[in-house]
């Protein structure tokens, strides 16, 4: 594989989706981060499944290099999704996501199953319960630009250093960014909160749960019980918390690597 994945773009009704792929004859993996994160954050495990397949890693709506949406719906995501995938004239690829990614590979698979050869659910629940309050309300107090890099880092408060490598110089040279938007996170968050379970059944294609035990969003129990009603379902639980890749990167890298040779 090239050192570096290649970033390149489309249009879709006048917004920016970049996207990374590692290129190549391999076979494709389409690879949805979660919230907070880009598609960058698969560079890894890009590495780690060369030659064998090429990994496409789209900065999704909002997030990292492409613009910003109207609404952050599961319809818009999937759209885009479909998007991509008609761009890079691919009729079918593997679908893997992790959190706000995974439930979106997992709805596409339920909505397009013609699209989908294989999903990998990384520490993504069926069911994830709506107290009234979001676990990222925290970064309506972040602000979205700052004027310098360093200015932006503290402002960020113990989530600095993590969004740190994310952050964009504004195009006008005026200052720098997050990688995403404050609200649109919370707003892209709080769609996720409820019943999935329906889509999650709904596909027939091969699935692996890669389950972090120590996660603090997906209970073991669900876990257990999403790859005992869903036919078709490899479980592999890793002891890292929810950000399972970053937790344990080569078990990560392995156990997908693993499922991918099954398939």
């Amino acid at each position: 594989m090239p050192a570096d994945l290649l970033r390149a773009e489309l249009t879709i009704d006048g917004r920016t989706l970049s996207y990374l792929d590692s290129g190549g004859p391999g076979r494709p993996v389409l690879a949805l981060h979660g919230h907070l994160s880009e598609g960058a954050s698969f560079t890894p495990l890009a590495a780690a499944l060369a030659p064998q397949w090429r990994v496409i890693a789209p900065d999704q709506r909002g997030h990292g290099d492409s613009d910003r949406a109207p609404e952050y719906g599961r319809s818009g995501y999937l759209a885009d999704l479909v998007a991509l995938l008609g761009h890079l004239r691919l009729d079918r690829a593997v679908v893997l996501g992790h959190s706000l990614g995974g439930i979106n590979a997992y709805h596409l698979a339920a909505e397009h199953p013609g699209l989908v050869e294989a999903v990998i659910n990384v520490d993504s629940p069926a069911d994830l319960p709506d107290d009234g309050t979001g676990p990222l309300d925290f970064v309506l107090g972040f602000p979205y630009t700052a004027a310098t890099r360093e200015e932006l880092i503290a402002a960020c408060g113990p989530v600095g250093p993590m969004v740190a490598p994310a952050l964009r110089p504004l195009p006008d040279g005026s200052g720098w960014r997050l990688p995403f938007h404050p609200q649109d996170t919370v707003d892209s968050e709080r769609g996720v909160h409820g019943d999935h379970w329906e889509q999650w059944l709904a596909g027939r294609c091969p699935a692996l749960l890669v389950h972090g035990r120590k996660s603090q969003v997906l209970p073991g129990e669900q876990a257990l019980e999403m790859v005992a009603r869903r036919p078709r379902t490899t479980y592999r639980p890793l002891d890292a918390d929810h950000f399972v890749q970053l937790g344990d990167p080569e078990g990560f890298s392995r156990a997908v690597r693993e499922f991918l040779e099954t398939l």
